[in-house]
């Protein structure tokens, strides 16, 4: 994953190639880049093609229309019906599938190896030629609502959608992903269409490759299906959220256990302080059972069965959350404990042995991330359009050795000032 020391591209008249140790770059003259990882391995092939258009590229009145469009492209394409694009990779054992996010759309594939030039046929298919069939329309929009219901019916679920409101109000970024039920019974088929002319920009997609393919037929097969797609700019801009306000609100829901989310922004994708701040907020409620809130709240009192702590980078913000459900008789004493542990971060330096074990846990975790051939393959995706490299595990590495406890302490000052955060609470009725 290691590129050039000056961490650009390089480039050769039309086209421009990255080689690395772990990964490879090819650019398309339309701007398309093609990222793949060879491993030995693995008879798995995983493919994707990632756009840097998202959620929050939506106008108010489109709130939705992506995750709209990431189910409408399954449903037909010039030359293909919704049955055979289901099964085109089903039929060889294999999986597609989609996702959105507040800055992407995703369209992925995992396959044997030998159906790989069948995959990426189809995600370049489905992600440039879908139609937006009129009848499927009406029926991928009830699918949705359904899906709308199904989390508003998961406290867990609604609470964090609906505190992205509280941290990004009057910002398509505290916006839900999924839309409202009114926008989504707006959505016709040219509002997807122009909504797509107007954000698509070919500098900006990466198909993603994880297989023991190598690399020279990986271009092949892509060049084939997508060097003529025809190169296009968009001038669309991304306005960064305006001044935070801190909010608490309480809402009555007829749920049994009160939820609880509290947060504020935080550090932007390109800011300095982004993995330290990861390392801190991993520290107090990363997926380890030893997290300092774990330890708390649910080991020592038992107040919570599971909290989790939520850090996400934009491009040009950031979003900090830390959520968890309990008895609404605990709700003031778990609110408490997560203070202190707050404050202990703000005011007592991590000891050498502590800070030793919280990179090493770190470290660790990280690894075990990039071991699954698709998360690295999707990772890849994401931190070339994000930030046009993608830095190896050995770079990162080297990077956590070299934080130290006062940067921490320095950060956890800045970040958890209690006067800062919002809160958002679901109470029983």
């Amino acid at each position: 994953m290691k590129r050039n020391s000056s961490g650009k591209r390089l480039s050769s008249s039309a086209s421009s190639i990255v080689l690395t140790e772990e990964y490879q770059v090819h650019t398309l003259p339309n701007g398309i880049r093609i990222a793949h990882k060879q491993v030995p391995y693995t008879q798995i092939a995983h493919c994707g093609i990632m756009l840097d258009i998202g959620s929050r590229d939506e106008l108010p009145h489109q709130q939705g229309l992506v995750h709209f469009w990431e189910h409408m492209a399954f449903k037909g394409t010039g030359k293909r019906s919704s049955y055979h694009i289901i099964n085109r990779l089903e039929n060889v054992g294999g999986e597609l599938n989609a996702y959105t996010t507040k800055e992407k759309i995703c369209f992925h594939a995992s396959v044997l190896d030998v159906h790989f030039d069948k995959a990426l046929e189809l995600l370049a298919d489905i992600t440039f030629n879908s139609v937006f069939p009129e009848k499927q329309l009406e029926r991928e929009r009830n699918v949705i609502l359904e899906e709308m219901s199904m989390y508003i019916d998961s406290p867990e679920d609604a609470i964090q959608d609906d505190f992205d409101q509280l941290v990004f109000p009057e910002h398509a970024l505290g916006n839900n992903i999924l839309g409202t039920a009114e926008t989504v019974n707006s959505f016709g088929r040219e509002e997807l269409i122009g909504f797509i002319d107007q954000n698509i920009d070919t500098e900006h997609i990466v198909v993603s490759s994880v297989s023991r393919l190598p690399f020279a037929k990986v271009v092949r097969i892509a060049e084939k299906y997508l060097r003529d797609i025809p190169s296009r700019r968009s001038n669309r801009l991304r306005v960064p959220p305006q001044i935070y306000t801190p909010s608490v609100q309480q809402r009555e829901r007829p749920i049994t256990q009160a939820q609880c989310a509290m947060g504020h922004p935080s550090y932007a994708l390109s800011d300095a302080q982004r993995l330290p701040f990861f390392m801190l907020v991993n520290l107090l409620g990363g997926p380890g059972m030893n997290s300092r809130f774990n330890l708390s709240l649910r080991e020592k009192y038992g107040f919570v069965y599971a909290i989790e702590a939520n850090y996400t980078p934009y491009l040009d913000t950031g979003f900090l959350g830390f959520f968890f459900g309990t008895e609404a008789r605990q709700l003031a004493k778990s609110i408490s404990l997560i203070k202190k542990e707050l404050k202990k971060v703000r005011e007592v330096s991590l000891s050498t042995t502590q800070l030793h074990q919280t990179k090493v846990q770190l470290m660790g975790q990280l690894a075990m991330s990039e071991e699954s051939n698709m998360n690295f393959m999707l990772m890849m995706a994401k931190s070339l359009l994000d930030t046009d490299k993608v830095d190896s595990l050995p770079e990162i590495f080297a990077e956590i050795e070299g934080i130290t406890a006062r940067q921490l302490q320095d950060i956890a000052q800045e970040m958890f000032n209690e006067d800062d955060f919002s809160y958002l609470t679901f109470l029983p009725e």
